[in-house]
This record gives C-alpha cells, sequence and structure tokens, in this order.
C-alpha cells in the first residue's frame, strides 16, 4: 500500500472509482487547477472535512442531549436562575 503525507499527517492510500454528480465533480475541478494540485488531493480534502464536520455536529448533539437530561427537572424560571439571566429588576443606587 502507497504511503503517502496528507495534512501533515502519515496515512494509506487506497485507490477506489467513485460516481459523482456532475456540477460536483466540475467545482473538484476547478478547485484543483487553481490550487495547483490533484483532483484527489481536492476530493480527500473535502471528504476528510465532511467527516469532521460530521463528527463534530454528532457530539455537539451529544451534548445537547446531556444537558436536557441533566436539566429536566428544572422549571423555566429555575433554568434562567442556572443560566445567571435575572429575573427581578436591578435597584438603582
Amino acid at each position: 500500500m502507497e504511503r503517502g503525507l496528507h495534512r501533515g499527517v502519515r496515512s494509506s492510500k487506497r485507490r477506489t472509482t467513485l460516481t459523482l454528480p456532475a456540477d460536483a465533480l466540475s467545482d473538484a475541478e476547478r478547485i484543483a487547477r487553481s490550487r495547483n494540485v490533484t483532483l484527489s488531493t481536492v476530493i480527500a480534502e473535502a471528504l476528510t472535512d465532511g467527516l469532521q464536520l460530521r463528527a463534530a455536529a454528532k457530539r455537539g448533539e451529544q451534548v445537547l442531549r446531556a444537558y436536557e437530561q441533566a436539566f429536566a427537572g428544572f422549571s423555566e424560571e429555575e433554568l434562567m436562575v442556572l443560566d445567571g439571566i435575572v429575573l427581578e429588576p436591578l435597584r438603582a443606587k
């Protein structure tokens, strides 16, 4: 298997055949030409970035579910107090 350097990280590479939407492929080819890199580089970066975004979104959803479970028993007013929202007007000095 060929060993390469991608974004400073050693990784193995595999060949595959993909069927892509024509407009996405045209965009990727244009980007590759403008950056003077291969089409494979552009597609690999886009795929890596997309997978990282998906993983981050999944982690965000997990955090939200944990937050909702942790604070499920509190009323709206109690949640506002926990969030630091002042419920009563401040008195003038």
